[in-house]
């Protein structure tokens, strides 16, 4: 999974295509159980879209400018711009029929 570590890699990565980004902590439980849905979405999707993380701890100005006060939050970009939002845990189904939505209309 890729890791943002700063807005401007946040910026990039958003920039084109379709991108989920998980904004996220290590010390929150239901983080952690995002990430292997999130190991699995990266597999399916390599090539079509990238899935990416970023630690809020480390990035405070980041969750602020985008309104994200709860985790974890999961939000999918199509060319830099926001489509849809998740908070809290979310199914592979769940993930999986947005994305497809978005990079199949």
């Amino acid at each position: 999974m890729n890791q943002l570590f700063s807005y401007q890699d946040y910026q990039q990565t958003i920039g084109c295509g379709v991108t989920l980004v998980d904004f996220s902590t290590q010390w929150c439980a239901p983080c952690k159980s995002q990430e292997p849905i999130l190991e699995k979405l990266m597999h399916y999707y390599k090539g079509k879209a990238i899935i990416a993380s970023m630690n809020i701890d480390k990035n405070t100005k980041t969750a602020e400018k985008l309104g994200i006060k709860s985790i974890p939050t999961l939000i999918i970009y199509k060319n830099g711009k926001e489509i849809q939002r998740f908070i809290g845990l979310q199914s592979d189904e769940m993930l999986m029929n947005a994305m497809d939505k978005i990079i199949n209309p």
